[in-house]
């Protein structure tokens, strides 16, 4: 560890590998404690032997990077970084369990929402409760919008830290969930929506963790694929959930037609299931997960205390030496081996005996100006960040309203007098049953988590980040310009019944694959370009904070606003135009990205400021 001076050069050391000639024959050539550094400013050097008593054994590390005659690194150093790869897995096993339980929640109101906001008003026509069900969609997203800047900012704080932004985002989740299930209004259900999103930060704060536990970018193609793949699960569990338990006394009335509390509170049972899932992950959470903010890992952890001594209850301890297996896949170069006390900063599967203060590292002292965040790098990712969660976001928002809307007839056409005149002049929807609509979204989540498991961390790895993630923004751009035709496809049922037949669905499986493969390499790419746009470790809260606000604001204009456009296009004959003009954002967002960099985290140095040597 060096300190750092303001004014030092970014070279100093961050190229000190590409000026050394290693490779696998001479690299007994270099002496221990050299302090090679890649460019993420992890510690490369092949033998380095610390203070607290560490041995590195690394013979294939050096290959890493490029020598200073241009020469590719080694064929190992291209291997795909494999699951059983990630350090400190039990860390995000914990974070996946407690992101998992928001999706569960959100993804099963929209299996009942509909009919619930009939049963608050049986008078309202359909029209206003379809507007009812976009406000409420729209409120939990603007609450976040509105205090996910402030939630980053208190997770970057001394005084709170991210643990405790997490615990709180999943406490008012809780209470959201159970008043809205027991709401008997629009405004009450109103009201706890919002108070849902104002208390949720979570997202921006589990992306910090997960940049802090994960730190060399090698890993971060698969660490930080665990967030969208649990949406995934949500997309594909909660309506399922939120279907079979809500309104049990008119869904089975021979079973339970006759309890008093069914009757009176119709949906709460499905929330009721979805809080009983959130004080799992809140008491997880609690025991088990540790803090990452580099000022904070001093401080006593009760929570954690507790779980270690509950583990141990189950768990014989095991001896205070531990062999962890690093970079497994470069098995043809040499077999490299960790031999340390395992501390529980080092690993949350050994056995912690080793004392914090012999490695915990302090990387800053100093915190950088909220007034310098907004770099020429970061406004850039923000703004391509905003094209791609309104499309995305919208997109996902009006596909359950086009697979319900009505089939246009012929017979009956609407609005009165219109002929359809392609290609662009025709109206109506596919007319699809909620059942249908059911297994269109589970197969859209099951060819998603696929994709996000088996072919993401590959090509990423080929291609790397920035590349893979703007080659697939021109996936969107043509799905939605395909995606009305749907309307359009042959059915083997004539109007107004629903369309049906192989043509239909081969059509609604081929713009599916071409907007999931889209999804599925922009979303965690865009992630890890949000993250490493940070311009300071000391603001990394922040900034997910900052991108959490503008995902959140992207997230409420852009369903209401075109799910009004949606519906002018139906009236006037034009149901293609609000999937056109997505086209046109998503045109927008490939221009930005052209001006988006992958950073490096630590792009500004403070006096103080510490490599992780």
């Amino acid at each position: 560890m060096t300190s750092r001076k303001p004014n030092e050069s970014e070279d100093r050391h961050g190229s000190s590998l590409s000026q050394a000639e290693v490779d696998s024959d001479d690299s007994s050539h270099l002496e221990p404690g050299l302090g090679i550094r890649d460019e993420s400013g992890q510690d490369t050097t092949p033998l380095v032997a610390s203070r607290a008593g560490t041995l590195n054994v690394d013979t294939g590390a050096a290959l890493l990077g490029p020598d200073r005659h241009g020469r590719r690194p080694s064929d190992a150093s291209k291997k795909v970084v494999a699951w059983r790869d990630l350090p400190k897995k039990g860390q995000l096993v914990v974070i996946t369990l407690a992101r998992l339980s928001e999706p569960l929640v959100q993804t099963s109101l929209q299996s009942y929402m509909f009919y619930q906001l009939q049963w608050f008003n049986p008078s309202l026509p359909d029209s206003v409760i379809s507007g009812q069900a976009g406000i409420l969609h729209a409120s939990f997203t603007a609450a976040q919008f509105v205090t996910a800047m402030i939630w980053g900012r208190v997770a970057d704080s001394t005084w709170a830290g991210r643990k405790t932004v997490i615990l709180i985002g999943l406490l008012g989740t809780l209470i959201s969930c159970v008043g809205y299930g027991f709401s008997t209004s629009f405004y009450q259900a109103l009201f706890f929506r919002c108070l849902g999103g104002a208390t949720n930060g979570n997202i921006g704060v589990m992306r910090t963790m997960i940049s802090e536990i994960v730190r060399e970018k090698k890993y971060q193609s698969r660490a930080f694929l665990v967030l969208p793949m649990t949406f995934n699960i949500g997309v594909i569990i909660g309506p399922v959930l939120g279907g079979i338990l809500s309104d049990p006394a008119g869904s089975y009335p021979d079973t339970f037609g006759k309890v008093d509390f069914l009757i009176r509170y119709p949906y709460a049972t499905p929330n009721l299931v979805s809080a009983v899932f959130l004080s799992i992950a809140m008491m997880m959470c609690w025991l088990f997960l540790e803090e990452t903010h580099d000022a904070l890992q001093e401080r006593r952890d009760i929570g954690v205390l507790l779980g270690r001594n509950l583990t141990k209850l189950f768990k014989r301890r095991s001896s205070s030496i531990a062999y962890t297996p690093l970079h497994s896949r470069d098995t043809s170069i040499s077999t490299d081996v960790e031999m340390s006390p395992v501390s529980p900063r080092d690993s949350l599967e050994g056995t912690p005996t080793a004392s914090k203060s012999a490695t915990t590292r302090r990387r800053y002292t100093t915190r950088l100006p909220f007034r310098r965040i907004l770099t020429s790098n970061v406004t850039f990712t923000f703004v391509a960040h905003f094209f791609l969660t309104f499309h995305v976001g919208t997109f996902n928002s009006l596909w359950f309203v086009f697979l319900s809307t009505p089939v246009y007839d012929p017979a009956k056409p609407d609005p009165p007098g219109f002929e359809p005149r392609l290609p662009l002049r025709f109206t109506g929807g596919l007319g699809l049953p909620p059942r249908s609509v059911g297994l269109a979204m589970a197969i859209l989540g099951a060819i998603g988590i696929t994709m996000q498991l088996f072919l993401y961390p590959r090509l990423s790895s080929r291609f790397g980040t920035v590349r893979s993630w703007r080659y697939c923004l021109f996936l969107f751009p043509v799905t939605y310009l395909l995606l009305p035709f749907l309307s359009v496809v042959p059915s083997t049922t004539a109007p107004p019944s629903q369309k049906t037949g192989p043509y239909i669905w081969l059509a609604i499986a081929g713009v599916l694959l071409i907007q999931v493969t889209g999804r599925t390499f922009a979303l965690p790419a865009q992630a890890i370009l949000v993250n490493n746009c940070t311009p300071h470790p000391s603001v990394l809260g922040t900034v997910h904070g900052l991108g959490q606000s503008v995902s959140s604001f992207a997230r409420t204009i852009g369903p209401i606003l075109c799910g009004w456009l949606y519906g002018l296009g139906l009236s006037h004959g034009l149901v293609g135009g609000v999937f056109w003009g997505l086209a046109g954002m998503a045109v927008c967002g490939l221009v930005a990205s052209f001006w988006v960099r992958e950073g490096n985290g630590h792009e500004i140095w403070l006096e103080g400021d510490e490599d992780d040597g």
